[in-house]
């Protein structure tokens, strides 16, 4: 039997044995490659091309899976990829899909959905929870136009700092957190602060947690 060839992206290298004994568990699909970062990530596809589906963990140490995947997509523009992530999936499932990715899951899913994603995935299909495909086309059809476009301006990493601090975390919770330097956490902060036209950081922890609360 031909077996899909995996490749999986997380900075976390327990969670990446995890999953990986998860895969080949399965008759159909192994992994055959791993990296633990973006750049590492680039080298090894590079290596190791080709392959069949790319898992790509959204929080990684020095740049967001959401802004590394450009570079993946502009080198392996067939490539399907699938986002796995920590990070509630009614407010990242839609700018996942948005950067490329053919879907996403929640790492806290049972074994049997990220395996269904999986082959979901390498059928050509897009794979996102039914709860969130009826959250993404309200939110489409109800929300504010100038709002979203605001947030839409928003970098990758940007935005997953601006998530973080929608859920009450401070600079230097987010830089231990991302694995990036506070000063890096403060100039992505004042950035999202020009872009949203906030005046103070007070104003900008209201309107993050505002708006990832209206995304529920």
């Amino acid at each position: 039997m031909h077996k899909s060839k995996v490749m999986i992206v997380d900075d976390h290298a327990m969670i990446r044995h995890g999953i990986a004994m998860l895969i080949n568990m399965e008759a159909d699909m192994e992994v055959s490659c791993e990296a633990g970062d973006g750049p590492e990530a680039i080298e090894v596809l590079q290596k190791n091309a080709p392959i069949d589906i790319l898992l790509l963990d959204v929080s990684l140490k020095t740049v967001s899976g959401l802004e590394i995947i450009k570079t993946i997509r502009s080198m392996y523009p067939s490539l399907p990829v699938l986002f796995i992530s920590m990070h509630d999936e009614s407010v990242y499932a839609e700018r996942a899909l948005r950067s490329g990715a053919r879907g996403y899951v929640m790492k806290q899913e049972p074994r049997n959905i990220l395996i269904a994603a999986i082959r979901e995935v390498l059928e050509g299909n897009i794979f996102i929870s039914k709860s969130i495909q009826d959250q993404v086309l309200k939110r489409i059809a109800t929300r504010g136009y100038d709002q979203e476009a605001t947030v839409s301006a928003l970098t990758p990493s940007e935005f997953e700092i601006f998530h973080l601090i929608g859920l009450g975390y401070n600079t230097h919770e987010i830089s231990n957190l991302l694995s990036r330097s506070m000063k890096t956490i403060e100039t992505h902060r004042f950035n999202i602060r020009t872009k949203l036209k906030l005046k103070d950081t007070g104003d900008l922890i209201r309107y993050a947690t505002k708006w990832f609360t209206d995304q529920k």
